[in-house]
């Protein structure tokens, strides 16, 4: 079966704690785990950063590691998709974009956010700032500044290239610090995409029964670029 892939556009895969590389933020990830698992008291849990931190991603691993707990699971992607609906019991709520409220949003998140902490439930948000200067009603911004705060900081240039050697060693290969170098000097530079085309050579590594280096890449990448 002819390969599909193409380095830029290697197809991404769902997100999850196992595929989002923490870096500095290992700290928050530890805690988003115990979060989603409710292993942790709190009724809500806000995330924020610059975008392209990986805000989106944490709030989807979330929900995929709640789900797979067996917990009832509402995504909202951003604020205006938050129902009216009352969660069901131990419900995990996720809401992306939550600074970008208008009033009937706000209205609803309030309203969801007492319905959760009055059935056991929780309340995951992503915003590009801090509680304090989220531009919100003020009994809702207060209720979300309550639970845990973290911020999201984007990857460094400088420790990219230990990162991925890590998640590579993480998903059982090696990735040598020439091919390392490739990666970065001939794609996108965002972790996302990175880490999008690290699991996408991964499976044509496999599929070839040969290692990741700099000429499979190579090679890979004059065959497909033409499609």
């Amino acid at each position: 079966m002819a390969e599909q892939l193409t380095f830029e556009l290697a197809p991404e895969p769902a997100p999850t704690f196992a595929n989002f590389v923490a870096g500095p933020n290992a700290e928050a990830c530890e805690a988003l785990v115990r979060f989603a698992a409710a292993l942790l008291p709190e009724t809500g849990v806000l995330v924020w950063g610059a975008p392209g931190a990986g805000k989106s991603h944490l709030l989807q691993a979330m929900s995929a590691a709640a789900a797979g707990a067996g917990r009832p699971v509402r995504h909202c992607a951003r604020a205006a998709d938050v129902s009216d609906a009352l969660p069901e019991a131990r419900a995990l709520v996720t809401v992306d974009d939550v600074d970008s409220a208008d009033a009937a949003a706000q209205g609803r998140l309030f309203t969801l956010f007492n319905a959760l902490a009055a059935t056991g439930g929780q309340l995951a948000v992503a915003a590009s700032v801090p509680p304090a200067r989220l531009p919100l009603r003020e009994d809702l911004r207060t209720r979300l500044g309550w639970g845990l705060v973290y911020e999201v900081v984007p990857l460094a240039d400088e420790a990219k290239p230990a990162a991925l050697a890590t998640f590579a060693r993480q998903r059982g290969f090696r990735l040598g610090d020439d091919a390392i170098a490739y990666l970065l000097g001939h794609g996108r530079r965002d972790m996302a995409s990175l880490v999008r085309s690290v699991i996408a050579l991964d499976a044509h590594s496999l599929a070839h029964k040969r290692p990741i280096t700099v000429p499979l890449i190579r090679a890979w990448l004059q065959r497909e670029m033409p499609l």
